[in-house]
């Protein structure tokens, strides 16, 4: 318990300490740290956070390490609509504007009676689109909608525009509980979107 309160003490460089000291505890070749197994007492707020467009800040400075990004988005956890840094000994609160990911690319797999669509998130992880990784779709404020893409336990990712309109061009009609329905087929499921006759209807 040494390392106790490391990343409160010591800001950012504690943080960073105290991510690749988690990381390396892991099994080797099991890839993310099994945050969702720990649970330390909870160590305060940290001044960082997730901006809508996928850019980390620490303190009000954007973190414009890629790797040191990249590190920190694997203790990354979410509990009761909360985002948190986690560690074996210790938890702190960092906050999201959005979702934590942006996915900014997609790659289609497949033909249409057996698509698989991966996703790359801003920090690298690929994601294959099917039942334990959905799309949802949202209202957003321009009246339009938002895609977000499931990564991991509660942990979400935010589709970019250009991905959106990507998603647009492939989707197909669907009936959905008698409604017929636009929507993203992937991996065996299908996505719904919007009702169709609002898609059809739309500009």
């Amino acid at each position: 318990m040494a390392n106790q309160g490391q990343i409160t003490q010591r800001g950012l460089e504690g943080l960073t300490v105290a991510a690749r000291e988690a990381t390396n505890a892991s099994p080797a070749g099991k890839g993310l740290p099994p945050v969702h197994l720990w649970n330390p007492p909870f160590c305060g707020d940290l001044d960082m956070r997730i901006a809508s467009d996928g850019v980390w800040f620490y303190m009000g400075t954007p973190i414009g390490r890629s790797a040191l990004v990249r590190l920190f988005s694997t203790i990354l956890k979410r509990e009761n609509g909360k985002h948190f840094l986690v560690t074996p000994v210790e938890k702190v609160g960092i906050r999201v504007d959005d979702a934590p990911f942006l996915a900014v690319e997609m790659m289609k797999e497949g033909d249409e009676s057996a698509r698989l669509l991966r996703f790359r998130t801003n920090v690298d992880d690929w994601v294959a689109c099917d039942s334990a990784h959905r799309l949802r779709f949202e209202a957003a404020a321009d009246g339009g909608l938002t895609p977000y893409l499931h990564v991991r336990a509660d942990l979400w990712a935010k589709v970019t525009r250009a991905i959106y309109y990507d998603l647009v061009d492939i989707g197909e009609e669907r009936v959905v509980d008698g409604r017929p329905m636009f929507g993203i087929a992937s991996g065996g499921e299908f996505f719904a979107m919007a009702d169709a006759e609002q898609v059809r209807g739309a500009p």
